[in-house]
């Protein structure tokens, strides 16, 4: 079960919000942190703001630093909104994010009109930098994007303006909850959470249709 003592919660003053987040989990390994927790400790020190990417933050401590970072998703003990990480250890075969070089990085911004180019059964997102997010709520920060998702093609030509899109940080985090990184196979489970609730009830038909004539 789940260890939900009290948490260490700093204070912590790295430079970063990945860098907050990161020893924050390390001090509370085995702990259970709550989606709030986390803000706190990534709200910059300074200035007081608090991330509106926090969420893409801790994905990169997953896929980028190898670190376990178990979910709901993960695991049936833990609730919505927590996290818990198990160990220190690292997975020696997580890979470093190639970035688009800065002229490609341009042209895809250019081409997308500076706006994120999220795409869901038609409708483009199209928040452009320093848009307030009417739904993840925040300032909208594009950061490039691997068409086709890092855990399948971690090594996209930075050169190639076709292998990249411009995101929001919402988008990029709902995407990497699409695909698990460490194995490339599709998390359905999200992708039914986040579908309309008419589409739900289609999966819901199918489904049903499908248990009942096998």
């Amino acid at each position: 079960m789940a260890e939900r003592d009290a948490v260490i919660k700093g204070p912590y003053n790295q430079k970063s919000v990945r860098a907050r987040i990161e020893a924050f989990f390390l001090d509370n390994l085995g702990k259970v942190a709550t989606r709030e927790q986390i803000i706190e400790v990534a709200t910059d020190p300074v200035t007081g703001r608090q991330p509106e990417n926090w969420h893409q933050r801790l994905s990169e401590l997953r896929t980028d630093s190898g670190y376990t970072i178990f979910s709901w998703r993960n695991r049936g003990d833990l609730k919505v909104s927590e996290y818990l990480m198990p160990t220190a250890e690292r997975r020696s075969t997580a890979a470093g994010r190639i970035r688009p070089t800065a002229y490609v990085w341009e042209t895809v911004l250019r081409d997308a009109n500076y706006r994120c180019a999220w795409d869901e059964g038609g409708m483009i997102c199209a928040l452009r930098q320093g848009d307030i997010d009417p739904v993840g709520g925040g300032t909208v920060r594009l950061t490039p994007d691997h068409k086709l998702p890092h855990s399948l093609d971690a090594s996209a030509d930075p050169q190639d303006i076709s292998r990249w899109q411009p995101l929001c940080g919402r988008h990029q985090v709902m995407k990497r909850n699409y695909w698990d990184d460490d194995t490339g196979w599709l998390n359905v489970i999200a992708i039914v959470q986040s579908a309309s609730e008419e589409q739900k009830r289609q999966v819901l038909d199918f489904l049903t249709d499908y248990f009942l004539s096998n």
